[in-house]
C-alpha cells in the first residue's frame, strides 16, 4: 500500500506516522506537511531513516502539487490530518482556516478522484475531524455521531465545511470515505500554543499561567497515542461512509486541570506544595467559547474494540516527564513567530 499521511510532521500526525511505520513495515508511508509553524521534522527523527518512510515538503493548497504527486505516487489511501488547527488563530485571522482545512480538503478529495478515476477497489479517504464542529453542551449530554452540527468558531466552522464535503464526495462520486470526529489531545511534541503544553513551559520558566474567563469551561481530554490507535483502528476495521466520534471518557474544567498540572509540576521540580499554583493568571475570555465538549465513543469501542489505555493522571504524568526531558525541542519552537504571536494573544508577560 501506498499511503499518504497529511499534516504528518504535526502533533497528532507525527504520532500516526510513527505507528504506521513501526506497525506496517509492508506499506509505504508518505508524509505530506508544508511545515508552517506547528510542523516540526524532530518529531520523526526516530523514523526518518526508515526504508518505509518518505517525506515530501508540500502544500494542500496547491492543487496543481497534487495532482501531480498523485500521478508520481499513485496513492491507494489518504490519512487527512493536515489543517489549521487553533481557536485563537482562526479568530485573529480566519481566513488561512478556509483556505487550509475547506480548499485544501476539497484539493486533497478532487486529487483522489481524478487519480483513482472511479476505480476505488482497494482505496480509501480518511479524514480526521474535531469534536468542535458540535458546538458547545450544557451540563449533561454528550456529543455522539447523530449530534447536530453547531460550530460557533472560524476554526470548526472550517471543520465543519470540511467534514461536509468529504460526505458530499461520497455521496455524489461514490469516494470511499471514513470520518472520526475527536477531543482535545495531549502528549508529547504538542505545539506550545495549547493549554497542556502552554502551562507545563510557564510553569517550567515561573511565568504566569493565563486561563481564560474563570476556568469554568469544560473539555474530554485524550492522550495522543491513543488516539492514533484509534485512527488505526478505524483506517484498517472502520466501515467506509462511516463517521467515529473518539473521546478519552475524561471531563475536566480548566480550571481543576490546570491545577492538576501545577501540582504534578511542583513535584516534578522539587517545588513546595502549591507554589506553582501562584501562577495562575485569569485573562479576558475566548470570543465565542464553548462550555463544555464530551463525546460519546461507545460506537468505536463496540464495533472496533478500542478504549483509551491510560487514565488522565497517568497521561499527564508521562506528558510532563516527556516537555521536562526534552528541553532543547521546546526551546526550539518557543522561540521567533511564536513569540510574537503569544505576546498579541496573552499581552506581553
Amino acid at each position: 500500500m501506498n499511503l499518504l499521511i497529511t499534516g504528518g510532521a504535526g502533533f497528532i500526525g507525527s504520532h500516526v506516522v510513527r505507528l504506521f511505520v513501526e506497525s506496517y513495515p509492508t506499506y509505504n508511508i508518505f508524509n505530506l506537511d508544508a511545515l508552517t509553524y506547528a510542523g516540526n521534522l524532530q518529531n520523526l527523527r526516530d523514523v526518518e531513516s526508515r526504508p518505509n518512510y518518505t517525506f515530501l515538503k508540500g502544500d494542500i493548497t496547491d492543487a496543481s502539487f497534487l495532482e501531480q504527486l498523485f500521478a508520481e505516487h499513485r496513492f491507494d489511501a489518504v490519512v487527512h490530518l493536515a489543517a489549521e488547527s487553533h481557536v485563537d488563530r482562526s479568530i485573529a485571522g480566519p481566513m488561512a482556516f478556509v483556505q487550509t482545512n475547506v480548499m485544501g480538503t476539497v484539493n486533497l478529495l478532487e486529487a483522489c478522484r481524478r487519480a483513482w478515476a472511479g476505480d476505488y477497489a482497494g482505496k480509501l479517504f480518511y479524514h480526521v475531524s474535531t469534536d468542535e464542529v458540535y458546538g458547545s453542551l450544557g451540563e449533561n449530554g454528550l456529543f455522539t455521531e447523530q449530534t447536530p452540527y453547531d460550530p460557533r468558531s472560524p476554526y470548526s466552522a472550517s471543520k465543519a465545511a470540511s467534514d461536509h464535503f468529504i460526505r458530499a464526495w461520497h455521496h455524489t462520486y461514490g469516494l470511499p470515505v471514513k470520518l472520526s470526529n475527536c477531543s482535545n489531545n495531549y502528549g508529547p511534541n504538542h505545539f506550545p500554543e495549547k493549554l497542556i503544553p502552554l502551562a507545563i513551559h510557564n510553569i517550567k520558566e515561573g511565568r504566569p499561567v493565563p486561563v481564560y474567563g474563570k476556568g469554568e469551561n469544560v473539555r474530554d481530554w485524550l492522550y495522543v497515542l491513543d488516539h492514533a490507535r484509534a485512527i488505526d483502528a478505524i483506517f484498517h476495521r472502520g466501515k467506509v461512509g462511516e463517521t467515529y466520534n473518539v473521546g478519552g471518557v475524561n471531563e475536566w474544567r480548566n480550571l481543576d486541570l490546570i491545577e492538576l498540572l501545577c501540582d504534578v509540576m511542583d513535584e516534578n521540580l522539587g517545588r513546595e506544595p502549591g507554589e506553582s499554583r501562584k501562577l495562575i493568571t485569569f485573562v479576558k475570555d475566548r470570543a465565542g467559547h464553548d462550555a463544555r465538549y464530551a463525546i460519546d465513543s461507545s460506537k468505536l469501542m463496540k464495533e472496533l474494540g478500542w478504549k483509551p489505555s491510560v487514565t488522565f493522571e497517568q497521561g499527564l504524568k508521562k506528558t510532563v516527564d516527556w516537555y521536562l526531558a526534552n528541553g532543547a525541542w521546546l526551546e526550539e519552537v518557543t522561540s521567533g513567530h511564536y513569540q510574537q504571536y503569544y505576546a498579541r494573544q496573552y499581552g506581553e508577560r
